[in-house]
Parts: structure tokens; C-alpha cells; sequence
């Protein structure tokens, strides 16, 4: 493959816009790095017209958050009949989707915390769920508009029914798990390394513990029991399998071992364009698994393909 002209999709005009942009120049500098002919692209509205007029022998999506990762840019490159990397059009928009992810992970026996999908409006000024609960867009990624609701709120966070709220109207209410934050990627089908993911001075993984330097505080290997660990490997595995990734993903998971040493394990979403900025977590795992930045860039060009 070496010699090829790679396309390296990114920015576009999503809320994860910095994300993306710092995924792909991190991308499109790895893949010159292995020898290909790269053409950084900033997505807009005419990125049809750009790729056709490009010619790209693959399309490598660094992009983030709607239209980069629902399906939609998917099916343009589909439509184009240009290979691309990550999950195909169902996948990505399947994940995109929290609720009905869930849905269809539970349905395969995936272990999923209880939530309710409503209108934003209709939260008012009464618990939807008893606290504490987190309310999150049904399609956005990277954490934006996570609200998390504590046990001694007397009522829902304003925020989510004002006009300041700018991540759609339909949301996901869904029972909040105590407890550790991991993290497993996929590749070629198989489990990464198993990350714990602590926050430093954040309640929770929100974007800034994401993407700030010193935002959290990453411990590969896991410093957890052998059998949870590689539980949380099988079911990304899983998790990979049913919701039809191909590609790279990465699951995200909670665990409470407050009240037992066998704890709750919950699955909380899989991500099919996982993020690939130097703080990022998959490139982390890939490392610890022995591929250097470049293998894994360059793997991923390899496995690109339409009809995904």
C-alpha cells in the first residue's frame, strides 16, 4: 500500500470539530511517516465534489460526532465506491444512536443500565428517574451534554429545557453506575489492553478530561481482578460483533465493586471513529499491544474497504 493516495478526512462541522482536526493532522502525519501520498481535507458541505475531484485511493475518517460518524459521510464514500476505514453506514449509525445501541446489546445479553428516551421539554421540573441519573443526547459523542444528576438535587438542571441547550431535543435519561470508569478497544476483531480511566479534578470522563493535557490519568494495564478484566475484553468484543463494527472501536464501560468482589459490570456505549489525538486512548492500547502509531494507522488503510 505504500505509495497510495490516502484522503484524511477531518474538521467538518460537528461540536467535536477540535477533535477532529487534531485526530486527523496526527493521522494524515503518521501515514506520511509509512510511506503514503496524503491529502489532509477539511470537510464541509461540498466534500463529494472534493473526493471526486481527488480521486483518493482510500478515505482514512478522522472525523467525530454527526455526519462523520452516523452513517452519513459513509454512505457518500459508499455511494463513491471509495474505500474507507472504520464501520461501514449501519454500524455507524447504529452506534451513533445511544438508546437504540443499547437496545440492541441488551437484546444480545449485554449488561446495560436502565434509561428512559424523552423530549428534553417534558423533563421540567420533576425527577424523570430517581437520582442520581445522567441526562445525555441520544447523538452526540465526546461527552458533550452530559449532565450528571446527584442524589440531593431537588430537581433537573435547568440547562437541559433552555435555549442555551444545543444538542437536540430527544435525549437519554439512564440510571447512573457508581463506581470505575474502563475502557477496551477492538481491532481486527480482537480486544486491546483493558484502561482504567481516572479523572483528574473532573466529576466525571467529560471533554476536557478527554482532551486537556493532565485531563485524566490513564493506568494500562488495568489494575483490576483477571476475570473482570477479561470480561470487559469479551464483551467489547462482543459489543464489536453485534453492533457490526469493523475497523477500530472502543467500548466504554462502568464498574461498581462497592458491595461485592464480583461487582456490577455495565456496558455503557461502543465508538466506532475512536478518537486519535495524542491523548487518545486506542493508540495507547495498540502500543501496550506493540504497534507503534504508524502500524496502526497503517492497519487500518489495509482493512479499509466499501460494503462495510
Amino acid at each position: 500500500m505504500s505509495g497510495k493516495h490516502v484522503a484524511v478526512l477531518m474538521g467538518g462541522f460537528s461540536s467535536e470539530r477540535p477533535v477532529s482536526l487534531s485526530s486527523g493532522e496526527a493521522c494524515a502525519s503518521a501515514l506520511e511517516g509509512e510511506g503514503f501520498q496524503v491529502t489532509r481535507v477539511d470537510v464541509d458541505r461540498d466534500v463529494a465534489a472534493t473526493l471526486s475531484r481527488l480521486r483518493p485511493d482510500v478515505v482514512f475518517n478522522a472525523l467525530h460526532g454527526p455526519f462523520g460518524e452516523d452513517g452519513t459521510i459513509q454512505g457518500i464514500l459508499e455511494y463513491l465506491e471509495i474505500p474507507y476505514t472504520h464501520s461501514g453506514v449501519l454500524a455507524s449509525s447504529l452506534a451513533m444512536n445511544k438508546s437504540l445501541a443499547k437496545k440492541v446489546a441488551a437484546a444480545s445479553g449485554m449488561p446495560v443500565a436502565a434509561e428512559k428516551v424523552m423530549s428534553r421539554f417534558d423533563i421540567g421540573n420533576q425527577h424523570p428517574m430517581k437520582p442520581p441519573y445522567v441526562v445525555k443526547p441520544v447523538r452526540e459523542g465526546s461527552s458533550f451534554g452530559v449532565v450528571m444528576v446527584q442524589e440531593d438535587q431537588s430537581h433537573p438542571p435547568q440547562i437541559i429545557g433552555s435555549s442555551e441547550w444545543r444538542y437536540g431535543d430527544e435525549v437519554m435519561v439512564e440510571r447512573y453506575i457508581h463506581g470505575r470508569e474502563f475502557t477496551c478497544g477492538v481491532m481486527n476483531g480482537e480486544a486491546l489492553g483493558v484502561t482504567e480511566v481516572v479523572p483528574v479534578g473532573h466529576a466525571f470522563y467529560d471533554y476536557d478530561a478527554k482532551y486537556a493535557k493532565g485531563g485524566s490519568k490513564h493506568v494500562i494495564p488495568a489494575e483490576i481482578s483477571p476475570k473482570i478484566y477479561q470480561k470487559i475484553q469479551s464483551l467489547a468484543v462482543m459489543a464489536h460483533q453485534v453492533i457490526g463494527c469493523r475497523g477500530v472501536s472502543r467500548s466504554d464501560f462502568r464498574y461498581d465493586d462497592r458491595f461485592s468482589e464480583e461487582g456490577e459490570l455495565i456496558w455503557l456505549e461502543v465508538n466506532t471513529q475512536p478518537g486519535m489525538t495524542p491523548t487518545s486512548l486506542v493508540p495507547e492500547m495498540a502500543a501496550h499491544a506493540g504497534y507503534t502509531f504508524g502500524d496502526l494507522v497503517r492497519w487500518m488503510v489495509e482493512d479499509a474497504s466499501c460494503l462495510r
